[in-house]
């Protein structure tokens, strides 16, 4: 039996609960986690606004060390640290094929599988197909990526979703340039991710936007050269600092549709909007036909950073490694299991960066 924080019904407090594992079966590993990153989607899916069938244990990000192997499992043996991999591609279906490995359409496979059952037989799923807000998880070989050598390991749970998320939207979805100006809506994990990412490509201008003015020190540690405070002015405070064209590059890191709105508005003529936030399916953005010829800007999604976790785990853990990407830097609380609810607080009022459960 294995500690786990679960989920009973959407809208439900999170209960502390004991889970029983089975043994891995044939292409399956059991990780004891060492750490689990508390994601705004984790929220979103207590929340209701992702489904999830339940009692569910939630988690995505996570990272920890395989404690036994199934048959057939050949990528990674017993005592590897390990990142978990909540969208792993199967790298066979039509978007794999074309090279779009984050879109794979069965990446979530796992989402309406049981994979463990309480004391009296209830059946419990995976959140997201990994169930990282427990001391131990059963997930499928797929799931794994091997933790590169030099990154520790309570804080490499971060790079499987945050720093993946905002690294990839930064490098793979916009590939923003050296020089480039650019402005990040939303200071969660994620959107600090996306600032130091920013950073590491070159951008000249760097301009945090956020509700909480307490965010301004924390964007600046992450590579901000400013901050300003989201308001009906936003897009002329950002063309203020943009020798009065707008941003070329905009990312949505709120998960909200006001944001998303704010974030075309701050971006120059020709220039490109990025939501990395993932928003409720009635919260609706609108644009008039007009505006959308005159500035053709380029608004588009990311998913998971448009990133192939395999190609870059290695090259995020070589940034880490060089000191150039900040892991600790991104975790403002270290928690316990019992005070994940709390850390859904904080992400509610926009507080803090990330929580890091510590097992």
């Amino acid at each position: 039996m294995v500690r786990a924080a679960l989920l009973t019904a959407v809208g439900a407090p999170l209960e502390l609960a004991e889970i029983e594992l089975p043994e891995p079966g044939p292409g399956q590993v059991r990780v004891r986690l060492a750490a689990a990153g508390v994601c705004h989607s984790d929220l979103s899916l207590a929340t209701g606004v992702l489904r999830a069938p339940t009692p569910v244990v939630l988690g995505h990000e996570g990272a920890g060390t395989v404690a036994a192997v199934g048959d057939g499992v050949t990528s990674v043996r017993v005592g590897d640290p390990v990142v978990l991999n909540w969208a792993p591609a199967c790298g066979t279906c039509h978007l794999c094929g074309l090279g779009e490995p984050w879109l794979c359409e069965r990446a979530g496979d796992a989402y309406g599988q049981t994979y463990g059952a309480l004391a009296d037989g209830t059946a419990v799923y995976p959140g997201l197909g990994v169930a990282a807000f427990a001391e131990e998880t059963v997930v499928g070989e797929r799931a794994l990526l091997p933790l590169p050598a030099g990154v520790p390991l309570t804080s490499a749970a971060l790079l499987g979703c945050a720093v993946l998320t905002g690294y990839g939207a930064v490098h793979n979805a916009a590939r923003v340039g050296a020089g480039e100006s650019v402005v990040v809506f939303g200071l969660g994990g994620v959107g600090l991710a996306v600032l130091q990412a920013a950073r590491i490509a070159g951008a000249g201008v760097i301009i945090a936007v956020d509700v909480n003015p307490a965010k301004e020190e924390l964007a600046r540690r992450h590579g901000a050269t400013d901050f300003l405070l989201a308001d009906d002015q936003i897009a002329r405070g950002v063309r203020k600092l943009t020798d009065g064209h707008g941003a070329d590059q905009a990312f949505e890191c709120a998960g909200r549709g006001s944001a998303v709105r704010a974030a075309w508005s701050t971006t120059r003529r020709g220039g490109r909007t990025t939501v990395v936030g993932i928003g409720g399916k009635d919260d609706l953005v609108s644009f008039n036909s007009l505006e959308l010829f005159h500035f053709a800007r380029t608004l588009s999604a990311c998913v998971y950073g448009n990133s192939d976790p395999a190609r870059d785990v290695p090259l995020l853990a070589e940034h880490v490694r060089a000191g150039r990407l900040d892991l600790e830097a991104l975790i403002t609380d270290r928690i316990t299991l019992d005070e994940i609810p709390a850390a859904f607080e904080r992400m509610r009022a926009g507080q803090g960066g990330r929580s890091l459960v510590v097992f």
